[in-house]
């Protein structure tokens, strides 16, 4: 965020705000948070859309771009629906042939703690799998 404009609301640019400094904030942003991102919530929306999108998809090469785009897109769209007016929304999608072999996802992020969050899913099946990851980052 934005060092100037943020500056009496961000933990540690003002005294007496640590890490959990949410709830001495201002009561005008302190109702903004009570829409506050929920990993929970994302986490089942996730696994609804993936269910729903890949149960019978067989992995094909060439069709997996548009695959990741249009399910990156429809996952945006609900989490849009959830609430989360005053959060940026990142979702990033990655889709594998199922191989049987093991993969490591890593993210890292420079955020603000006490308001933003992640959640994330896997799916599964025969032919693929497919991880999800959706961050959301608070608008001051």
């Amino acid at each position: 965020c934005c060092r100037k404009l943020c500056a009496p609301f961000c933990p540690g640019t003002r005294p007496g705000l640590g890490s959990t400094g949410a709830s001495k904030l201002p009561a005008p942003l302190v109702a903004l948070l009570l829409g506050r991102f929920k990993a929970s919530t994302v986490k089942e929306c996730i696994r609804a859309v993936l269910k729903e999108k890949l149960a019978d998809v067989q992995y094909v090469p060439e069709e997996i771009p548009q695959l990741t785009k249009s399910l990156s897109e429809i996952i945006k769209d609900r989490l849009k629906e959830q609430g989360f007016e005053r959060y940026k929304m990142v979702v990033q999608v990655v889709i594998g042939e199922q191989r049987g072999e093991g993969v490591n996802m890593a993210a890292r992020c420079f955020w603000d703690a006490d308001t933003d969050s992640y959640a994330h899913d896997v799916f599964m099946n025969d032919s693929l799998f497919c991880v999800v990851a959706a961050f959301g980052c608070f608008y001051y």
